[in-house]
């Protein structure tokens, strides 16, 4: 699995919002191709049997782009494409059960069959022709990174309508990304309250909003001829990352190339799935290679990558039903304890290796990784062990060059409490939503609010039961190994206090 490389860039200064976005670490190695939405109140699924909810946004302001169930632009872009040297496919546009709109097979599909063949010529990059040169030649000039250059290039595009190359792709694309790009602050305050993908949500606006406002201070200002603000705005950019983040891969066999590949992007996502996009030397293609058969009419999908439910619903704005997504996990957050007498030499080894508190773990349900264990022991470290303060904060930040477990028997039993009230504290939060989302005010004005806010609070509730079942598990674990260790200390000092009044 490929990786998305880190953004390059020499536009901003060190503290500008776009560093941050740059630095970013952007897992998106297959297509990352966005779910097909759902209707108001429908629960659709990722694979045979599995329920899925989709968010649904309200439209901003964009004049360009389609609904997702529209089959007329999206047979428009399959014609399109045709006429543009994509060659006979296997599959075609049609509506589906697991997702509105998504690609079926058109006749029988072996196991490893490669499919799609999309040519360079019909893919997006960032050294793709500008409809405007004007305005590409501006943004190379600044030396743009692909994210920023791409996401104002699709804008660019749009925005000229039928006199792009690209307007019938464009048109097929939704007009409003669902992502949590698109949820208000009130709306994470309210929904995502006890899971940590909050805070990723709202960084990731944040990001999104300040590389808009360098770009426009920067470039766009300069060059208003180029870059009206009617066009070029905070919510169009919403728009055109939102189409990013959801579909935008890197091809690792076109020289780590990121971009947007159309008629793959109708693909829809199966937690069972281990197939992604790459191109094809020997065919000179974009394709991806089948990892079973498929029957004519029945669906064929793709995988968005190992990722979490929360990182799905981040991106692409929906949360595959509880248990059925093996790479699924919570993020716990550990803190230092402030009433610490050694708080200040453990934040200065945790700071020396890119860390701060509180930090953020991935628990899984078969377990947590060692990392998580380290930052433990360093929490209930005692002052006689500050000699390890920096061994335990390396392996906190998996930066050590040890391949086994950080052990400290000595305080494994406090570390492993320390884990469980963490753990507990997070349940705690996540039953409370659970429990109050029945009652919640939507405070809505229209049955068009309602369905949005019904439907993102069922997202929410439906994100939230998924990561407290695996802390639940955690919970059980933790309880059993605190039970072992302690049930081995009582055996201990009973056989001790025998052997001592046998001497007596």
């Amino acid at each position: 699995m490929a990786q998305a490389c880190v953004l390059q860039s020499t536009l901003l200064p060190a503290y500008s919002p776009l560093h941050k976005l740059r630095n970013q670490n952007f897992t998106i190695s297959f297509p990352p191709l966005p779910v097909s939405r759902c209707r108001p109140g429908i629960h659709c699924s990722v694979s045979a049997g599995e329920t899925t909810t989709r968010s649904m946004e309200e439209a901003p302001e964009i004049s360009w782009g389609c609904e997702i169930d529209s089959l007329e632009n999206a047979t428009s872009l399959q014609n399109w494409l045709s006429d543009s040297g994509l060659p006979p496919q296997k599959m075609a546009i049609d509506r589906v059960d697991i997702g509105e709109r998504g690609l079926v097979a058109s006749q029988n599909l072996r196991k490893g069959e490669k499919l799609l063949f999309v040519p360079p010529s019909l893919v997006i990059s960032a050294d793709s022709e500008w409809t405007n040169p004007e305005a590409g030649e501006v943004m190379k000039r600044y030396d743009v990174p692909d994210w920023p250059l791409l996401a104002t290039y699709l804008i660019s595009e749009a925005s000229l309508q039928k006199s792009s190359r690209w307007f019938n792709y464009i048109s097929a694309l939704p007009r409003q990304p669902y992502s949590l790009l698109y949820w208000t602050r009130t709306e994470l305050d309210m929904y995502l309250e006890a899971s940590q993908i909050r805070e990723r949500a709202i960084e990731r606006i944040t990001n999104v909003v300040g590389t808009f406002e360098d770009l426009r201070s920067r470039i766009f200002s300069k060059h208003p001829h180029l870059f009206p603000k009617e066009v070029f705005n905070d919510e169009t950019f919403k728009w055109s990352f939102g189409i990013l983040f959801s579909r935008l891969v890197r091809l690792p066999s076109m020289d780590g190339r990121f971009a947007l590949v159309p008629w793959a992007d109708m693909l829809n996502h199966n937690c069972e799935v281990e197939t992604f996009l790459d191109y094809d030397k020997s065919s000179k293609g974009v394709v991806f290679t089948t990892d079973r058969p498929y029957q004519p009419g029945e669906q064929v999908f793709i995988s968005y990558g190992n990722k979490s439910n929360g990182e799905l619903l981040l991106s692409y704005g929906f949360v595959p039903r509880e248990g059925t997504n093996p790479s699924d996990s919570v993020e716990l957050a550990l803190s230092l304890r402030k009433n610490d007498k050694c708080y200040k030499e453990k934040l200065d080894a945790l700071k020396k290796h890119g860390l701060s508190t509180p930090q953020c773990f991935p628990v899984r349900i078969t377990g947590w990784p060692m990392e998580l264990m380290a930052f433990a022991y360093l929490v209930v470290s005692p002052p006689d062990m500050r000699n390890n303060f920096e061994e335990m904060a390396k392996a906190a930040s998996n930066k050590t060059s040890t391949k086994n477990d950080l052990k400290y028997p000595e305080i494994e039993e406090d570390a492993l409490q320390f884990i469980l009230d963490s753990c507990e504290t997070s349940i705690s939060k996540y039953s409370r939503f659970l429990k109050e989302s029945g009652s919640m005010d939507l405070d809505i004005t229209s049955p068009k609010q309602l369905n949005r806010k019904a439907f993102l609070k069922q997202l929410a509730v439906d994100l939230s039961t998924s990561e407290r079942r695996i802390l639940y598990r955690a919970q059980y674990i933790l309880r059993r190994r605190l039970r072992d260790i302690r049930s081995g200390e009582l055996k201990a000092l009973r056989l001790f206090s025998g052997l001592r009044n046998f001497f007596k």
